[in-house]
């Protein structure tokens, strides 16, 4: 494969984001990179796709700037660039928990885990696994027994945890998300909060799907990631699906937005269903004026309108 995909955080201070946004944008352009990243006053936060030379030249180039002494990276290859454009974009907070205080993870965090600590310590009988991700992360792939929040974004994390406190006193409390930057803050803020005994899995998935000993072993599914792939596998040793069908209920880890623009959910569905509903994630988002499977695909407005009243009729009867 001749592309390569990089993951990274660094908490750090950076004293003017929008301006180092602006230069570092020039600077992945003009090395051909494409991305999403993030910058604030506590740091950086990026994920970008480039051939092998031009992630290599980045890396080396982000090692050596005096304000990212220590950074790593996650690397994955990949055959084609996972990103259509490059993006860097001054922001508030790397990651938002919605703290009147905000943690600061250079001076309160959880303990870091390793990859082999992690698998060892989230197979005790004290130890609660609990995943700082959102519900449609969790969906198609999480660490077996973890427990999924009910939060649909990280900011709501803390008021889950308020509310389901007795799950966790008293317990080992262990940490995970994808590439480890959520559980720099959410871990410190357990810390804050009480908990006396909190991990976090360093790294994060990504990291523990690499380790040579460990072998992504006790995840099942796969991981979701913020960029065209979607998902990607972890486990090793062996694969079990997790993910079902948002239609049939059947196993599947396939993910896909809604064609309805005003919509956009991320549900996951066979090609079959996606087909047969037209993108759509329900008959209002099926039917609506811009569906972007029906353009997608050229389906005639007769068409279009016959596979409707025929998913309708299915419906009804159900």
């Amino acid at each position: 494969m001749n592309y390569r995909v990089l993951l990274y955080y660094h908490y750090t201070t950076i004293e003017d984001p929008a301006a180092f946004s602006e230069e570092h944008l020039a600077y992945c352009k003009e090395l051909g990179l494409k991305g999403r990243i993030l910058v604030a006053n506590e740091g950086i936060n990026g994920t970008c796709s480039g051939t092998i030379e031009q992630t290599e030249q980045y890396m080396e180039a982000m090692k050596n700037h005096p304000l990212f002494e220590g950074i790593v990276f996650k690397t994955d290859e990949a055959e084609e660039h996972t990103f259509k454009k490059m993006h860097v974009r001054p922001r508030p907070e790397l990651v938002h928990l919605s703290l009147e205080d905000d943690i600061n993870p250079n001076e309160l965090t959880g303990n870091y885990l390793s990859p082999k600590e992690f698998y060892e310590e989230m197979q005790r009988e004290d130890t609660i696994v609990l995943d700082a991700r959102n519900t449609y992360e969790y969906d198609v792939g999480h660490f077996r027994g973890a427990i999924r929040p009910d939060v649909e974004t990280f900011r709501d994390l803390p008021n889950w945890v308020r509310d389901n406190r007795e799950l966790l006193d008293g317990k080992r409390v262990l940490t995970y998300c994808t590439g480890g930057i959520r559980c720099e803050k959410f871990s410190g803020w357990l810390v804050r909060e009480g908990f006396e005994d909190v991990g976090q899995l360093h790294g994060g998935i990504a990291t523990y799907g690499k380790d040579p000993e460990v072998k992504g072993q006790l995840w099942d599914g796969q991981m979701y990631v913020f960029d065209e792939r979607l998902t990607v596998p972890i486990n090793q040793v062996e694969h079990v699906v997790v993910g079902k069908d948002h239609f049939d209920g059947t196993p599947c880890e396939r993910y896909i937005n809604c064609a309805n623009p005003e919509c956009n959910k991320q549900i996951i569905t066979s090609e079959e269903n996606e087909a047969k509903h037209l993108g759509g994630c329900t008959l209002e988002c099926t039917k609506h004026e811009r569906n972007r499977y029906i353009v997608r695909h050229e389906i005639s407005e007769e068409e279009a309108a016959l596979r409707i009243a025929e998913l309708e009729k299915e419906l009804t009867a159900k």
